[in-house]
């Protein structure tokens, strides 16, 4: 007899999938007895006859010969068990036939393959992947998921959408998406959104937001649709709504097809927000641009062993991994030891904001890393990341080769940041005026910022709220100096502290 813990190890399936099973009458359900000797604190527990292995074995194998879960279904209801089966016709299992609508589901389904409509929405709800049946049943024309991020809203894009404001359930689909919305977006976010819509409209999305529940973030929900075909039929389907920390993936499955692989796709949550994140869309987005560099690391790695060099590296990207978390930061494209990090418009915060707080908390933690290291090697040397804070309007998108996977901003916003960070030094932090100037005043009074000026006695001080071009900073005929010669004339400020509201 076997436990479900060890038909898992032995078999390397999911607990959904064996579940799955289950349900299908592919497995017999598991004999609940008092544990054994080894089986943990539970004072009873399920256990498998031991032929349940072979059982899942000849499963795995009519999967790698391309039968649905249906047909599989079907084979151990009215055959026993063989070695080998021949496979249904190939039109049977195909995802994608041509000129039929009743497609059927593959166990090894892909994002690619899901088929029906399929989309994912960041935070904002903002649609920042799709298919092509997204388009074609719900949202209208390609041209229409072309413009900004912002006009890619999905509420927008289902109130505006001809086709799918003809859906005979076209409120109950708004509704659904609103119970998944509200508890990440407030009524003022929602109303943000919907401004520009029409008085009746508007009315419309009011009342649905009002009348939503809010419900838990689970990993998936369930709700049962009618969409309108082409033919102006009405068919069943299942909307399943997957949450991720990135967005939410919203899929639709016909309710006559055996949904049981896409399921199992959208257990592999790893898996499928790697994939979505490789094939999601470049898009326009208003962002802010952090780029800090270690001071002195390459006097650092000359002085340090090379595995405490990335013991120290290591170190400092553990301990700022939760502060990015914390602040919503997006992990970009970087070299060597430095970092760069990229923030997004937020449903409940302001992005610049959240890039500054978190520069402040870097060079907090910064200062606990160095008094540890110092005491460790008995040296002098004070750590510093050298922060520059940038912010902008560009295109975001990512770079993939085999594995691996990058975040890449194009423009100026990414170079003027890596620039200024050059500037920065003793780990302080500096950001443009543009930046700042996109702050509310009652924002701006949290920072204490300024430039620093040397008196005629010698003495340091800060001018507070003022700004400087950085040509007037640094002598740009110094041969290091040339380097900032591109962004001379950009004003820019060092933020010194945050009053903690």
């Amino acid at each position: 007899m076997l436990t479900s813990k060890q038909i898992l190890e032995l078999t390397g399936i999911s607990r959904a999938t064996l579940n799955n099973y289950i349900a299908l009458g592919l497995l017999e359900k598991p004999s609940v007895q008092p544990t054994k000797e080894d089986d943990g604190r539970a004072p009873r527990i399920g256990y498998f006859p031991d032929d349940a292995l072979n059982q899942i074995k000849q499963i795995k194998k009519l999967k790698k010969e391309g039968l649905s879960m249906s047909a599989i279904t079907e084979h151990f209801n009215n055959n026993n068990i063989q070695d080998s089966v021949t496979p249904f016709p190939e039109q049977q299992f195909t995802t994608k036939p041509e000129n039929d609508s009743k497609r059927l589901l593959t166990l090894e389904l892909g994002i690619d393959d899901i088929p029906g409509p399929a989309y994912m929405v960041n935070n904002n709800f903002e649609v920042v992947w799709w298919n092509d049946d997204a388009v074609e049943q719900l949202f209208g024309q390609e041209d229409c998921m072309q413009g900004d991020l912002e006009e890619r809203n999905v509420f927008r894009l289902l109130m505006e959408s001809p086709i799918a404001r003809k859906m005979v359930e076209w409120q109950d689909i708004l509704s659904n998406h609103l119970e998944t919305a509200k508890k990440r977006l407030s009524h003022k976010n929602i109303a943000s959104i919907y401004s520009s819509l029409s008085p009746d409209d508007a009315r419309i999305m009011d009342e649905l937001y009002e009348s939503a529940k809010m419900i838990n973030e689970v990993p998936m929900i369930h709700y049962p649709v009618n969409l309108n075909t082409s033919s102006e039929e009405i068919e069943a389907y299942n909307l399943y709504a997957s949450f991720f920390r990135e967005g939410i993936l919203f899929a639709y499955a016909k309710s006559e097809v055996d949904c049981s692989p896409l399921l199992e796709l959208l257990s592999r949550r790893d898996h499928v927000i790697r994939n979505l994140l490789k094939k999601r869309k470049p898009f326009l987005t208003p962002l802010s641009v952090m780029v800090a560099d270690l001071q002195n690391s390459v006097q650092i790695c000359a002085e340090l062993p090379p595995d405490e060099y990335f013991e120290l590296i290591n170190h400092i990207w553990q301990a700022a991994e939760p502060i990015f978390r914390k602040y919503y930061g997006t992990h970009g494209k970087h070299v060597g030891d430095g970092m760069v990090y990229y923030f997004f418009p937020q449903p409940d915060s302001n992005y610049i904001l959240n890039s500054i707080h978190c520069a402040h908390d870097l060079k907090n933690m910064m200062s606990e890393v160095s008094r540890e290291w110092q005491t460790r090697k008995n040296w002098l040397h004070a750590l510093h990341l050298n922060i520059g804070l940038h912010e902008g309007q560009e295109w975001f998108g990512t770079y993939h080769s085999g594995t691996n996977l990058e975040f890449t901003v194009l423009g100026d916003t990414i170079n003027h940041a890596a620039r200024i960070s050059d500037l920065a030094r003793q780990g302080s932090i500096w950001a443009t005026k543009n930046m700042l100037g996109s702050l509310s005043s009652q924002e701006r009074k949290q920072l204490r910022y300024g430039i620093r000026r040397v008196t005629e006695n010698g003495e340091e001080i800060l001018v507070k709220d003022i700004y400087s071009r950085i040509s007037s900073i640094v002598d740009l005929t110094e041969g290091r100096n040339y380097k900032f010669n591109d962004i001379a004339m950009l004003p820019v400020t060092e933020i010194v502290d945050i009053e903690e509201s």
